[in-house]
């Protein structure tokens, strides 16, 4: 492993050999977010790599471009990220001024949510964050830039999972800071891993959550009691196909009837079951909170209140809804001396239980009072991009999260360096 024996000047260069300069994802995903035209970046993006001598950097900047427009585009932008990868495994993106703290991250191919958001994370400061692409059939990990701290940011999927076991091979002898060095641990956190881990701590809810395969859900039409199936389950139930994100397939079944519809229009195999918490509030509304957990302190992301039972910022109306907007703001500016100190225990279990130094919760209050964990994972999209206009209270609480962070690997790198000189 190879560390920085000093910070960057900004005469200096800010992309460390051998690591290719890109824009970078967030970057990207922000000037589409805000409704920019990409047409003009577009094109300087395709000149870079057409001809005789691609850019590496800009293949992966187009694939980035791409996945952000989704359908079929998203598909070939897949298929260019991988290209890009097979010309270079190390990228370098710079924030600011690009002489901050220079982190290695290791990653893999896959959509925004394949790996911790590091990108994202990084806004505002002048960090260089460092990609180094890895996969099931890396054997080794050579030719790393020079860096101060190193992240395994690759995230839990089915998808990642060949990936994250070679991973708990390549760093079991690592030396130097880094960051949720595990990857063998967030292999395991899958829901019904989650629901599993969690269920004997007394301050948290987390709703016994079981992966069937659909043959197992079609025994009940049969007169095989839902019991049989995992210990904890009754109707309501919510199933959630394996794999996918943000409430894509998810579906809230109240008895056999709609059961019997979901088997006959889905063609999900593997699904994972979980009985249906009710956690409105006195007002009516669903209330989910998404937080951040860094060396165990909590940070508030986002608040999402809707009539919906299943609730996602994107779909909870907040931007037309100013009550809504209201609360979140008021949530935001009290999280310290209220719902973090409210949940102390809970959080507090959390660190204890997962171990990892970052990871990020979808939660919600029980009417007794507990935390209700719904998921548990370290690539949940964290950002700063909504409307300032719209949601002034955002950037403020956004900002005091990327602190955190960026304070927190700093500190991993000073206490490292007490102990270990650099080379």
């Amino acid at each position: 492993m190879q560390l920085s024996s000093s910070r960057l000047s900004e005469a200096e260069t800010t992309f460390p050999a051998p690591a290719t300069p890109c824009l970078g994802y967030a970057a990207i995903v922000r000037m589409a977010y805000a409704g920019a035209d990409l047409s003009d970046l577009t094109s300087k993006l395709v000149a870079r790599v057409q001809g005789p001598v691609i850019d590496p950097g800009a293949l992966l900047d187009l694939s980035a471009l791409l996945q952000c427009q989704g359908g079929d585009l998203a598909v070939e932008g897949r298929i260019m990220q991988r290209r890009a990868i097979q010309l270079q495994s190390n990228y370098a993106i710079r924030h600011g001024r690009g002489t901050g703290l220079r982190i290695l991250a290791f990653v893999t191919a896959g959509d925004f949510m394949a790996n911790t958001p590091l990108d994202f994370l990084l806004n505002g400061s002048d960090a260089v964050l460092l990609l180094h692409f890895v996969d099931a059939n890396t054997r080794v990990l050579a030719d790393l830039p020079p860096h101060d701290v190193a992240f395994m940011a690759i995230g839990e999927s089915p998808e990642n999972a060949e990936t994250l076991l070679v991973m708990t091979r390549l760093l079991t002898h690592w030396r130097g800071p880094i960051f949720n060095n595990a990857a063998s641990l967030i292999a395991s956190l899958t829901r019904d891993r989650v629901s599993h881990l969690l269920a004997g701590e007394p301050s948290i809810l987390a709703p016994a959550t079981h992966q069937l395969h659909r043959d197992d859900l079609r025994s009940l039409l049969h007169g095989v009691p839902l019991a049989d199936l995992g210990e904890g389950l009754a109707f309501p139930l919510v199933l959630r196909p394996v794999g996918t994100h943000a409430g894509e397939g998810m579906v809230r079944i109240l008895g056999l009837p709609d059961l019997a519809h979901w088997l006959a229009n889905s063609p999900a195999d593997q699904v994972y079951v979980a009985p249906f918490v009710d956690y409105r509030g006195a007002d009516g509304l669903y209330c989910k909170q998404r937080v951040v957990l860094i060396k165990g302190r909590p940070f508030a992301s986002h608040m999402a209140s809707s009539k919906r039972w299943m609730v996602h910022y994107l779909n909870a109306d907040m931007a037309e809804n100013a009550d809504r907007r209201a609360a979140e703001a008021a949530w935001m500016a009290s999280f310290d001396t209220s719902f973090a100190k409210r949940h102390a225990a809970a959080f507090a279990a959390l660190y204890r239980l997962v171990g990892l130094d970052y990871f990020g919760i979808d939660c919600a209050e029980a009417p007794d009072g507990r935390l209700v964990v719904f998921e548990l994972d370290v690539a949940m999209i964290v950002h700063d991009m909504d409307d300032e206009l719209v949601f002034p209270y955002k950037k403020p609480a956004m900002h005091k999260l990327f602190a955190g962070f960026l304070a927190a690997l700093e500190h991993e790198t000073f206490i490292e360096g007490q102990s270990q000189p650099l080379n």
